[in-house]
């Protein structure tokens, strides 16, 4: 397999999301596009490893720079240092991978003896293990500090730097699942795997047993705690990680999301594991119906994700996130329409923001009078008391640290008026 076009399009992907301001998700169908099976596997997996590493790279990087090179010039510099202390690869074949992506730039052929000089005297110094762990951006990290205290943000920076292990929801059987598949099973259920290899070459993946799901990413459905013949509503359903939970329950499971191409996603998992769901594309806005519950995974920020999606403090900078915020009001406000008198709406996004969690409960109870919070349903097996509070359950990366975190979420109950 020829390395540089996996190192090419690792590189075009840096610059995607470090130029242009676009997540992962967006820019590599087009640029991953053209790459063999493997070669897509390896670049992608550079470019994640390169952005959780940036900023300790830039460290490195900075006492042999004596100005900012140009931004992708920067960033073939970050892929090589990573790529040899990281991902271990020989330094003399990253130094001259790196030499020739610039080469190969426009006006590039000026920058390869800076780019070979620097990367040298880098690998010279060999300072990475002493340099400080990764830094969230400071448009996040100081309302986490705000929020949760430095010595939490700083535990939940350590958490991103590492590469997180896959978490499987399993029809049943987690204990023999785990066994099987050489896991563990996390407090709450979860099947985790530490070094998972292809996901549909695992055993169980074609007989639909099981599907993966972050560990704190299934929570809010077993605080939803569907049962057999109820009517409920999954409100933002793509990719569908809920909707199989809510099915494998026994419940009679709407899917709604605005989404198509997401939602076929939603369709294939189904009649992948043999579940079933009725599958409605729209907007939920506009969606009517009563429902006896409603789980709203509403659009947010998605900082909870970072440690599966370290593009993300880069690509954006919370300047949008005001008008997500306004859209999980109105999407609250729908869902308490929607279900019957006395039937109960589960909240929740995988954002680390109070303005996403905290305050879009306490907002919403003064908008909809007589509308009550439950925290009872929110004592799932597993969950730490203490991670509970007035509003709701607020999951941070940081917990299991010593099993390999989980997502950031807020889960919420709300109940309506008999």
């Amino acid at each position: 397999m020829p390395m540089d076009t996996a190192r090419a399009a690792a590189l075009a992907l840096l610059n995607a999301v470090t130029d242009e301001q676009r997540l992962l998700s967006e820019a590599m169908p087009d640029i991953l596009a053209p790459l063999s099976g493997p070669e897509r596997a390896r670049a992608q997996r550079l470019a994640v490893t390169t952005l959780r590493w940036r900023d300790r790279a830039d460290r490195a990087l900075g006492p042999f720079l004596r100005m900012k090179p140009w931004p992708a010039v920067h960033n073939a510099l970050r892929l090589a240092v990573v790529e040899v202390f990281v991902d271990g690869t020989a330094s003399h074949g990253a130094v001259n991978a790196a030499v020739d992506m610039v080469r190969g730039l426009e006006r590039g052929g000026t920058q390869t003896g800076m780019v070979n000089a620097v990367l040298r005297n880098v690998l010279r110094a060999g300072k990475w293990d002493d340099l400080p762990l990764p830094l969230l951006p400071k448009w996040l990290r100081k309302p986490l500090a705000a929020d949760f205290g430095k010595a939490a943000m700083v535990d939940m920076e350590a958490v991103f730097a590492q590469v997180p292990p896959l978490d499987l929801t399993v029809k049943d059987d987690p204990a023999g699942w785990a066994e099987r598949l050489g896991g563990t099973v996390t407090p709450t259920g979860s099947v985790r795997l530490t070094a998972p290899g292809q996901v549909s070459a695992l055993p169980g993946f074609e007989d639909g047993a099981w599907w993966v799901q972050d560990a704190a990413a299934a929570i809010p459905a077993r605080v939803l705690g569907a049962q057999p013949g109820e009517r409920v509503l999954d409100m933002c359903a793509a990719p569908g990680g809920k909707t199989l939970q809510l099915a494998a329950a026994g419940a009679q499971v709407t899917a709604l999301d605005i989404s198509e191409g997401r939602m076929g996603r939603v369709t294939e998992n189904l009649m992948r594991t043999g579940l079933s769901a009725d599958v409605v594309i729209g907007d939920a806005l506009a969606h009517t119906g009563e429902y006896d519950a409603v789980l709203l995974d509403a659009p947010c920020s998605a900082t909870g994700t970072i440690r599966r999606h370290p593009d993300l403090p880069m690509a954006k900078d919370g300047s949008e996130f005001p008008d997500l915020f306004r859209l999980q009001e109105q999407m609250i406000d729908r869902a308490l329409k929607l279900v019957k008198p006395g039937g109960r709406v589960v909240y929740c996004t995988c954002s680390l923001l109070i303005d996403e969690g905290e305050e879009q409960v306490r907002d919403a109870l003064e908008r909809n009078p007589g509308i009550t919070v439950e925290t009872t349903p929110l004592h799932v097996p597993g969950i730490d008391p203490n991670w509970i509070g007035a509003e709701g359950l607020r999951l941070r990366p940081d917990y299991w640290s010593d099993i390999g975190g989980m997502d950031g979420f807020f889960v919420a109950v709300f109940r309506t008026n008999v």
